[in-house]
Protein backbone atom coordinates (compact mmCIF):
# COMPACT_ATOMS: atom_id res chain seq x y z
CA UNK A 1 0.00 0.00 0.00
CA UNK A 2 1.84 3.57 -1.02
CA UNK A 3 0.26 5.51 1.30
CA UNK A 4 -2.34 5.13 4.67
CA UNK A 5 -5.29 7.26 5.52
CA UNK A 6 -6.38 5.48 8.49
CA UNK A 7 -4.57 2.54 10.34
CA UNK A 8 -6.14 0.77 12.53
CA UNK A 9 -4.94 -1.06 16.03
CA UNK A 10 -6.37 -4.74 16.80
CA UNK A 11 -7.89 -7.23 14.34
CA UNK A 12 -11.43 -8.05 16.44
CA UNK A 13 -14.49 -7.39 15.72
CA UNK A 14 -14.45 -3.87 16.66
CA UNK A 15 -11.06 -3.06 14.85
CA UNK A 16 -11.94 -4.92 11.54
CA UNK A 17 -15.41 -3.33 11.35
CA UNK A 18 -14.21 0.27 11.49
CA UNK A 19 -11.60 -0.50 9.11
CA UNK A 20 -14.69 -1.58 6.98
CA UNK A 21 -16.54 1.18 7.03
CA UNK A 22 -13.98 3.23 6.48
CA UNK A 23 -12.41 1.15 3.06
CA UNK A 24 -15.87 1.18 1.60
CA UNK A 25 -15.47 5.42 1.95
CA UNK A 26 -12.77 4.79 -0.12
CA UNK A 27 -10.27 5.60 2.27
CA UNK A 28 -6.93 3.69 2.51
CA UNK A 29 -6.87 1.42 5.43
CA UNK A 30 -4.36 -0.52 7.21
CA UNK A 31 -5.38 -3.09 9.92
CA UNK A 32 -2.41 -4.11 12.58
CA UNK A 33 -2.43 -6.79 15.04
CA UNK A 34 0.45 -7.93 17.05
CA UNK A 35 -1.21 -11.49 18.09
CA UNK A 36 -3.43 -12.26 15.40
CA UNK A 37 -6.49 -12.20 13.83
CA UNK A 38 -9.49 -12.89 16.20
CA UNK A 39 -6.98 -13.66 18.82
CA UNK A 40 -8.53 -11.76 21.95
CA UNK A 41 -12.09 -12.29 22.79
CA UNK A 42 -13.18 -11.51 19.71
CA UNK A 43 -12.36 -14.96 18.57
CA UNK A 44 -15.19 -16.88 20.57
CA UNK A 45 -18.11 -19.01 19.75
CA UNK A 46 -21.29 -17.98 21.43
CA UNK A 47 -22.11 -14.77 18.58
CA UNK A 48 -25.96 -13.93 20.26
CA UNK A 49 -27.14 -10.83 18.81
CA UNK A 50 -29.98 -9.73 21.27
CA UNK A 51 -31.46 -6.50 22.31
CA UNK A 52 -31.95 -4.97 25.99
CA UNK A 53 -35.18 -5.75 27.37
CA UNK A 54 -38.15 -3.00 25.90
CA UNK A 55 -38.18 -0.55 28.68
CA UNK A 56 -36.49 2.19 30.88
CA UNK A 57 -34.99 2.75 27.83
CA UNK A 58 -31.43 5.19 27.08
CA UNK A 59 -28.71 5.79 24.40
CA UNK A 60 -27.38 2.91 25.04
CA UNK A 61 -30.49 0.81 24.06
CA UNK A 62 -31.29 2.81 21.35
CA UNK A 63 -27.68 2.44 19.49
CA UNK A 64 -28.09 -1.08 20.69
CA UNK A 65 -31.45 -1.43 18.50
CA UNK A 66 -29.97 0.78 15.48
CA UNK A 67 -27.12 -1.28 15.31
CA UNK A 68 -29.37 -4.83 15.39
CA UNK A 69 -31.45 -3.34 12.83
CA UNK A 70 -29.17 -2.52 10.58
CA UNK A 71 -26.85 -6.25 11.28
CA UNK A 72 -28.90 -8.23 8.10
CA UNK A 73 -27.76 -5.94 5.43
CA UNK A 74 -24.19 -5.31 6.64
CA UNK A 75 -23.38 -8.40 6.66
CA UNK A 76 -24.52 -9.06 3.48
CA UNK A 77 -22.70 -6.41 2.13
CA UNK A 78 -19.23 -8.21 4.09
CA UNK A 79 -20.75 -11.58 2.46
CA UNK A 80 -21.05 -10.04 -1.22
CA UNK A 81 -17.69 -8.29 -1.05
CA UNK A 82 -15.70 -11.37 0.32
CA UNK A 83 -17.51 -14.09 -1.02
CA UNK A 84 -17.52 -15.89 2.38
CA UNK A 85 -20.59 -16.39 4.61
CA UNK A 86 -20.01 -15.08 7.80
CA UNK A 87 -22.84 -17.06 9.73
CA UNK A 88 -25.38 -14.27 10.53
CA UNK A 89 -28.90 -15.12 10.60
CA UNK A 90 -31.75 -13.19 12.23
CA UNK A 91 -33.22 -16.32 13.80
CA UNK A 92 -35.21 -15.06 16.69
CA UNK A 93 -34.94 -15.53 20.42
CA UNK A 94 -37.01 -17.94 22.75
CA UNK A 95 -37.24 -17.00 26.78
CA UNK A 96 -38.99 -18.87 29.50
CA UNK A 97 -40.87 -17.45 31.86
CA UNK A 98 -40.93 -18.90 35.68
CA UNK A 99 -44.63 -17.53 36.81
CA UNK A 100 -47.60 -15.72 36.23
CA UNK A 101 -45.76 -12.34 37.42
CA UNK A 102 -43.04 -13.01 34.85
CA UNK A 103 -45.75 -13.61 32.64
CA UNK A 104 -47.39 -10.25 32.85
CA UNK A 105 -44.00 -8.58 32.88
CA UNK A 106 -43.08 -9.66 29.51
CA UNK A 107 -46.85 -8.96 28.71
CA UNK A 108 -46.13 -5.30 29.71
CA UNK A 109 -42.74 -5.40 27.80
CA UNK A 110 -44.44 -6.54 24.45
CA UNK A 111 -46.36 -3.25 24.34
CA UNK A 112 -43.20 -1.57 25.22
CA UNK A 113 -41.62 -3.35 22.14
CA UNK A 114 -43.96 -1.67 19.69
CA UNK A 115 -42.96 1.71 20.23
CA UNK A 116 -39.51 1.48 21.11
CA UNK A 117 -38.80 -0.88 18.36
CA UNK A 118 -39.99 0.47 15.38
CA UNK A 119 -42.49 -1.69 14.09
CA UNK A 120 -39.36 -3.87 12.64
CA UNK A 121 -39.64 -6.45 15.00
CA UNK A 122 -41.72 -7.69 17.64
CA UNK A 123 -41.86 -9.49 21.29
CA UNK A 124 -44.65 -11.25 21.89
CA UNK A 125 -45.93 -13.91 24.42
CA UNK A 126 -46.80 -17.15 23.68
CA UNK A 127 -47.45 -20.54 24.87
CA UNK A 128 -44.83 -23.43 24.63
CA UNK A 129 -46.22 -26.33 22.39
CA UNK A 130 -44.05 -28.68 23.54
CA UNK A 131 -41.32 -28.61 20.62
CA UNK A 132 -37.97 -30.49 21.50
CA UNK A 133 -36.55 -26.70 20.64
CA UNK A 134 -37.90 -25.20 22.96
CA UNK A 135 -37.02 -24.65 26.43
CA UNK A 136 -38.08 -25.78 29.66
CA UNK A 137 -40.81 -23.20 30.89
CA UNK A 138 -42.34 -23.47 34.34
CA UNK A 139 -45.83 -21.20 33.39
CA UNK A 140 -45.97 -23.19 30.12
CA UNK A 141 -45.22 -19.57 28.75
CA UNK A 142 -42.62 -17.64 26.65
CA UNK A 143 -41.40 -14.60 25.35
CA UNK A 144 -40.21 -14.65 21.27
CA UNK A 145 -38.92 -11.83 19.82
CA UNK A 146 -38.10 -11.68 16.45
CA UNK A 147 -35.17 -8.93 16.44
CA UNK A 148 -32.45 -11.51 18.25
CA UNK A 149 -30.54 -12.94 15.59
CA UNK A 150 -26.56 -15.46 15.83
CA UNK A 151 -23.42 -14.25 14.15
CA UNK A 152 -20.33 -17.00 13.85
CA UNK A 153 -17.95 -14.99 15.20
CA UNK A 154 -14.96 -16.97 13.08
CA UNK A 155 -16.64 -16.96 10.66
CA UNK A 156 -17.73 -13.25 10.25
CA UNK A 157 -13.96 -12.52 11.35
CA UNK A 158 -12.79 -14.43 8.31
CA UNK A 159 -15.16 -12.57 6.01
CA UNK A 160 -14.19 -9.06 7.20
CA UNK A 161 -10.89 -9.99 6.35
CA UNK A 162 -11.46 -11.35 3.25
CA UNK A 163 -13.93 -8.22 2.63
CA UNK A 164 -11.20 -6.09 3.27
CA UNK A 165 -8.73 -7.19 1.12
CA UNK A 166 -11.00 -7.28 -1.79
CA UNK A 167 -10.66 -3.73 -1.06
CA UNK A 168 -6.98 -3.86 -1.28
CA UNK A 169 -7.08 -3.12 2.58
CA UNK A 170 -3.26 -4.31 4.22
CA UNK A 171 -4.35 -7.12 7.24
CA UNK A 172 -0.92 -7.56 9.11
CA UNK A 173 -0.49 -9.66 11.87
CA UNK A 174 2.94 -8.19 13.21
CA UNK A 175 4.82 -4.44 13.70
CA UNK A 176 3.95 -2.12 11.50
CA UNK A 177 3.98 1.63 11.29
CA UNK A 178 1.36 3.67 12.31
CA UNK A 179 0.79 6.01 9.26
CA UNK A 180 -2.79 8.53 8.92
CA UNK A 181 -5.23 8.48 11.94
CA UNK A 182 -5.13 5.89 14.47
CA UNK A 183 -7.85 4.02 15.77
CA UNK A 184 -7.03 2.27 18.90
CA UNK A 185 -9.55 -1.14 19.04
CA UNK A 186 -7.36 -3.42 21.23
CA UNK A 187 -9.45 -4.80 23.96
CA UNK A 188 -8.09 -5.39 27.63
CA UNK A 189 -4.93 -4.16 26.36
CA UNK A 190 -6.71 -1.35 24.90
CA UNK A 191 -8.18 -0.47 28.25
CA UNK A 192 -4.78 -0.87 30.19
CA UNK A 193 -3.42 1.27 27.82
CA UNK A 194 -5.67 4.11 28.45
CA UNK A 195 -5.51 3.88 32.00
CA UNK A 196 -1.90 4.20 32.03
CA UNK A 197 -2.31 7.36 29.86
CA UNK A 198 -4.51 8.72 32.23
CA UNK A 199 -3.67 7.19 35.35
CA UNK A 200 -6.25 5.73 36.79
CA UNK A 201 -8.33 2.78 36.02
CA UNK A 202 -11.00 3.20 32.78
CA UNK A 203 -11.53 -0.46 32.64
CA UNK A 204 -10.60 -4.05 32.96
CA UNK A 205 -11.07 -7.60 31.84
CA UNK A 206 -13.77 -9.73 32.91
CA UNK A 207 -12.72 -13.47 31.89
CA UNK A 208 -15.52 -15.21 29.67
CA UNK A 209 -16.11 -18.86 28.91
CA UNK A 210 -18.48 -21.19 26.43
CA UNK A 211 -18.38 -24.30 24.68
CA UNK A 212 -19.74 -25.57 21.45
CA UNK A 213 -22.12 -29.22 21.19
CA UNK A 214 -22.06 -31.14 18.04
CA UNK A 215 -26.27 -30.64 17.63
CA UNK A 216 -28.17 -30.07 14.31
CA UNK A 217 -30.42 -26.57 15.09
CA UNK A 218 -29.29 -24.34 12.24
CA UNK A 219 -32.53 -22.76 11.24
CA UNK A 220 -33.91 -22.61 14.72
CA UNK A 221 -33.97 -19.90 17.37
CA UNK A 222 -31.30 -18.92 19.82
CA UNK A 223 -32.70 -19.47 23.48
CA UNK A 224 -32.11 -17.42 26.21
CA UNK A 225 -32.65 -19.31 29.77
CA UNK A 226 -31.53 -17.81 33.17
CA UNK A 227 -28.46 -15.58 31.79
CA UNK A 228 -27.42 -18.82 29.32
CA UNK A 229 -27.28 -18.13 25.88
CA UNK A 230 -27.64 -20.89 23.89
CA UNK A 231 -27.19 -20.29 19.88
CA UNK A 232 -27.29 -22.70 16.96
CA UNK A 233 -24.78 -22.23 14.45
CA UNK A 234 -24.50 -22.83 10.48
CA UNK A 235 -22.14 -25.44 11.11
CA UNK A 236 -24.32 -27.77 12.83
CA UNK A 237 -22.98 -26.65 16.46
CA UNK A 238 -24.54 -24.91 19.58
CA UNK A 239 -22.94 -22.64 21.40
CA UNK A 240 -23.34 -21.77 24.95
CA UNK A 241 -22.18 -19.58 27.05
CA UNK A 242 -20.75 -17.92 29.52
CA UNK A 243 -19.54 -17.48 32.47
CA UNK A 244 -18.25 -13.69 33.59
CA UNK A 245 -15.91 -13.67 35.63
CA UNK A 246 -13.51 -10.62 37.31
CA UNK A 247 -11.70 -12.93 39.08
CA UNK A 248 -9.44 -16.15 37.82
CA UNK A 249 -7.19 -17.99 38.66
CA UNK A 250 -5.81 -19.68 34.63
CA UNK A 251 -6.70 -17.75 31.73
CA UNK A 252 -7.68 -21.12 30.25
CA UNK A 253 -10.95 -23.29 29.91
CA UNK A 254 -11.34 -24.92 33.42
CA UNK A 255 -14.56 -26.99 35.44
CA UNK A 256 -17.06 -23.64 35.53
CA UNK A 257 -18.18 -25.22 31.64
CA UNK A 258 -19.27 -28.27 33.03
CA UNK A 259 -21.37 -26.50 34.85
CA UNK A 260 -22.86 -24.37 31.79
CA UNK A 261 -23.39 -27.76 29.80
CA UNK A 262 -25.28 -29.02 32.98
CA UNK A 263 -27.70 -26.03 33.27
CA UNK A 264 -28.14 -26.20 29.17
CA UNK A 265 -29.73 -30.24 28.79
CA UNK A 266 -31.42 -29.10 32.31
CA UNK A 267 -33.09 -25.99 29.71
CA UNK A 268 -33.30 -27.98 26.69
CA UNK A 269 -32.73 -31.62 27.23
CA UNK A 270 -32.66 -32.99 23.30
CA UNK A 271 -29.15 -31.45 24.07
CA UNK A 272 -28.63 -34.45 26.36
CA UNK A 273 -25.69 -36.28 25.40
CA UNK A 274 -24.67 -34.52 22.60
CA UNK A 275 -20.69 -34.54 21.89
CA UNK A 276 -18.52 -31.17 23.24
CA UNK A 277 -16.97 -30.41 20.00
CA UNK A 278 -15.26 -27.12 21.56
CA UNK A 279 -14.02 -25.18 25.07
CA UNK A 280 -13.21 -21.38 24.69
CA UNK A 281 -11.78 -19.04 27.05
CA UNK A 282 -10.71 -15.33 26.45
CA UNK A 283 -10.36 -11.80 28.58
CA UNK A 284 -13.65 -9.52 27.47
CA UNK A 285 -12.92 -5.24 27.85
CA UNK A 286 -15.38 -3.91 29.90
CA UNK A 287 -15.10 -0.20 30.41
CA UNK A 288 -16.05 1.17 34.02
CA UNK A 289 -18.97 2.58 32.31
CA UNK A 290 -20.11 -0.84 31.15
CA UNK A 291 -20.73 0.76 27.72
CA UNK A 292 -18.33 1.14 24.70
CA UNK A 293 -15.78 3.33 24.44
CA UNK A 294 -15.87 5.86 21.09
CA UNK A 295 -14.44 8.74 19.99
CA UNK A 296 -11.40 10.79 20.52
CA UNK A 297 -8.04 9.61 22.52
CA UNK A 298 -7.91 13.02 24.49
CA UNK A 299 -4.68 14.94 24.50
CA UNK A 300 -3.01 12.61 21.23
CA UNK A 301 -4.28 14.41 18.32
CA UNK A 302 -5.42 11.97 15.16
CA UNK A 303 -6.16 9.00 17.80
CA UNK A 304 -9.00 7.24 18.38
CA UNK A 305 -10.56 4.55 20.99
CA UNK A 306 -13.25 2.11 19.59
CA UNK A 307 -13.19 -0.24 22.60
CA UNK A 308 -15.03 -1.30 25.93
CA UNK A 309 -17.68 -4.33 23.56
CA UNK A 310 -17.79 -6.63 26.60
CA UNK A 311 -20.54 -8.74 25.71
CA UNK A 312 -22.24 -7.31 22.94
CA UNK A 313 -19.40 -6.09 20.86
CA UNK A 314 -20.61 -8.20 17.54
CA UNK A 315 -24.47 -6.84 17.94
CA UNK A 316 -22.66 -3.52 18.44
CA UNK A 317 -20.55 -3.37 15.66
CA UNK A 318 -21.88 -2.57 12.69
CA UNK A 319 -23.06 0.67 14.28
CA UNK A 320 -20.10 1.45 15.95
CA UNK A 321 -18.13 1.17 12.43
CA UNK A 322 -20.75 3.64 11.14
CA UNK A 323 -20.10 6.47 13.49
CA UNK A 324 -16.27 5.80 14.17
CA UNK A 325 -15.85 6.37 10.07
CA UNK A 326 -18.29 9.93 10.18
CA UNK A 327 -15.65 10.55 13.23
CA UNK A 328 -12.57 9.49 11.91
CA UNK A 329 -13.13 10.08 7.81
CA UNK A 330 -15.30 13.03 8.22
CA UNK A 331 -15.00 14.76 11.56
CA UNK A 332 -18.59 13.91 11.87
CA UNK A 333 -19.12 13.07 16.47
CA UNK A 334 -22.50 11.27 16.59
CA UNK A 335 -21.53 9.20 19.40
CA UNK A 336 -23.70 8.92 22.17
CA UNK A 337 -22.15 11.20 25.01
CA UNK A 338 -22.88 7.71 27.21
CA UNK A 339 -20.29 6.56 25.23
CA UNK A 340 -17.37 9.20 24.77
CA UNK A 341 -13.77 8.58 26.35
CA UNK A 342 -14.81 11.54 28.35
CA UNK A 343 -17.65 9.87 29.86
CA UNK A 344 -14.94 6.76 30.94
CA UNK A 345 -12.79 9.02 32.29
CA UNK A 346 -15.74 10.24 34.30
CA UNK A 347 -16.26 6.99 35.63
CA UNK A 348 -12.89 5.95 36.22
CA UNK A 349 -11.18 5.11 40.04
CA UNK A 350 -8.16 5.84 41.35
CA UNK A 351 -5.21 3.31 40.50
CA UNK A 352 -5.98 1.28 43.78
CA UNK A 353 -9.59 1.35 43.17
CA UNK A 354 -12.38 -1.31 42.26
CA UNK A 355 -14.76 -0.41 39.23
Amino acid sequence: MASVDVTIRGAGIFGLSVAWACARRGARVRVIDTTGIGAGSSGGVVGALSPHVPEAWNPKKAFQLESLLMAGDWWAGVEAASSLPSGFGRVGRLQPLADAAAVDLARARSEGAKALWQGRAEWRVRQATGAAWEPVTPSGWLVEDTLSARISPQLGLAALVGALRAQRVEVRVGAADEVGAVVHATGVAGLADLSAYVGRTVGAGVKGQALALRHEACDLPQLFVDGLHIVPHVDGTVAIGSTSEPVWHEDGPDEQLDGLLTRAVAAVPVLAGAEVVARWAGVRPRAASRAPVLGEWPGRAGHYVANGGFKIGFGMAPKVAEVMADLVLDGRDAVPEAFSVVALLSKGVARDGAL
